[in-house]
């Protein structure tokens, strides 16, 4: 029996969006039309996607990979920028950290011949990366405003007392990388016994051979650590700058 996705298969699946919105409108969070908005957004781009990405996937063209990564990576910087409130510079930085992060993953999985530098391989693979960079960034800038807010005093003591912007910033770096990386731990201790690998499983469905499937998952478990961890870091220790001035004054 052949399996396949349906017109009432995805009526059905909308009829429990609909039940996300009312229970938004009943407790009244106002998000009901940022629902709605995010799940025709979502239908619309996966269309378009979808076929752009079957006749990209059939090109073997080096520029055309590339302007592919480069898409990808501005958008996730892009977004993670918008998350930052208004931190100084956040999109440059979110940039900065993003295709640090890429070009080192991608050079390390091309040169150990893991992928090859096609469309449709590092497309995949990119948007992994960059979707992973994306919610640390966006977590480290959140983390930043939060603590530098609560810890204003303290922070202020410190200088007071002589300490650098660093030095008196250390605390709040620390929590900020430990909390950017953190949904990437999590996911990587529960990975196989509260979630499903995606790529392991879809490569087993295919017809790989189940070793060399789950090797692919480690891979990938190790590549999505690693983008949360040093895009944590870079984003955490150029974004902490901005809320001293030249004179090393604290701003917040």
């Amino acid at each position: 029996m052949d399996l396949q996705v349906s017109p009432i298969t995805l009526v059905l699946s909308f009829v429990l969006v609909l039940f996300a919105m009312f229970i938004s409108y009943k407790e009244k969070l106002g998000t009901a039309k940022e629902i709605l908005y995010s799940v025709i957004r979502a239908v619309i781009q996966l269309v378009i996607v979808g076929y752009v990405l079957t006749y990209l996937f059939g090109l073997d063209n080096p520029i055309v990979t590339i302007g592919l990564i480069l898409v990808i990576s501005f958008n996730a910087a892009w977004n993670a920028h918008k998350r930052s409130n208004n931190i100084p510079n956040s999109l440059k930085i979110s940039m900065t950290a993003i295709f640090s992060t890429i070009i080192l993953t991608l050079s390390i999985l091309v040169l150990s011949g893991s992928i090859e530098f096609i469309p449709s391989q590092i497309v995949p693979i990119s948007g992994m990366i960059c979707g992973s960079a994306m919610t640390t960034i966006g977590l480290c800038y959140r983390n930043l405003n939060a603590l530098f807010r609560d810890q204003r005093q303290q922070v202020l003591e410190k200088l007071s007392l002589g300490a650098t912007p660093n030095q008196a910033s250390r605390p709040i770096l620390r929590d900020t990388i430990k909390s950017g990386m953190q949904p990437a731990l999590d996911s990587a201790k529960t990975i196989g016994i509260v979630t499903l690998p995606g790529m392991m499983s879809g490569l087993m469905f295919a017809g790989t051979v189940p070793m060399t499937a789950i090797m692919y998952q480690i891979m990938v478990t190790f590549m999505v650590v690693a983008t949360s961890s040093i895009s944590s870091y870079i984003a955490s220790f150029l974004a902490y700058r901005s809320f001293f001035n030249d004179r090393q004054q604290f701003l917040a």
